[in-house]
């Protein structure tokens, strides 16, 4: 199943560097959701008007029960999407059912603000008639963005996450104890640094390392090295593995 939609993989590039991949959805799909929370609207039309003309034409006459049910079946057309992607499950009961949900571009749950912007432009979308417009944006854009999406920042996406291949990353540094004593947050961070490094290119982990030099006392691949050697100490200061440290100038991460 995760090997038939490998080819709606985005990659996104966090502020920090990392990069997360996101499982886009399709017009296809995303129109079997829009059809179901059509459905849904519909029989909820049809219940609250049942209600409402059995209950109110006698305590508000006709006329005002005509205008309430008016003014909810408005409500629910602009807003019924809003709630739901603004929740905490960023999705509409439709969307769920097809097992998708609207997210940030940057992989973050959507704001109220982004679900009210994305959900009013539909209007624009929908013209000339069916959708015609978003779907055309949809069909031309490399994240399937209709104009809602593009203008609120937002990507539908498919909510099971996409499969993490990981595989076991190799330091190939000396170990070696930092040169002064470090705090316990800036052990977390060495760390951190340790742990993420490998997801990094080189570049960004030697303009990282850098911002270290007054503890590694080094710039370039040598501070990097010796960074990484004082972050495997900290790790384990036992030496358990007997494994000698890499040559000057190999490379530092190896799967």
């Amino acid at each position: 199943m995760a090997a038939a939609r490998a080819d709606t993989l985005q990659s996104v590039e966090l502020a920090d560097g990392v990069e997360i991949q996101l499982r886009v959805a399709g017009p296809a799909v995303r129109s079997m959701a829009f059809a179901i929370d059509l459905l849904i609207r519909v029989g909820i039309y049809f219940a609250v008007g049942f209600g409402m003309s059995l209950l109110l034409p006698g305590l508000i006459g006709p006329e005002m029960t005509s205008g309430l049910l008016l003014l909810f079946v408005f409500l629910m057309e602009w807003f019924y999407n809003v709630f739901f992607e603004a929740g905490a499950k960023g999705a509409t009961p439709g969307q769920r059912s097809m097992k998708l949900r609207v997210m940030s571009v940057t992989g973050g749950p959507v704001s109220l603000a982004q679900a009210v912007m994305r959900n009013f432009l539909r209007v624009v979308d929908f013209m000339p008639f069916s959708y015609l417009c978003g779907i055309t944006c949809m069909l031309f854009t490399r994240r399937f963005q209709r104009l809602g999406d593009l203008v609120a920042n937002t990507v539908v996406t498919y909510a099971d996450a996409p499969p993490v291949f990981t595989h076991e990353v190799e330091v190939r540094a000396e170990r070696r104890v930092p040169a002064q004593t470090l705090t316990r947050e800036e052990q977390a961070a060495l760390l951190q640094f340790l742990e993420r490094a490998p997801l990094w290119a080189d570049e960004r982990r030697i303009e990282l390392s850098t911002l270290a030099q007054p503890l590694t006392e080094a710039a370039g691949q040598e501070g990097l090295r010796r960074l990484c050697g004082m972050a495997l100490w900290l790790r384990d200061p036992e030496d358990k593995g007997g494994q000698p440290p890499a040559l000057k100038g190999a490379r530092i991460f190896t799967s």
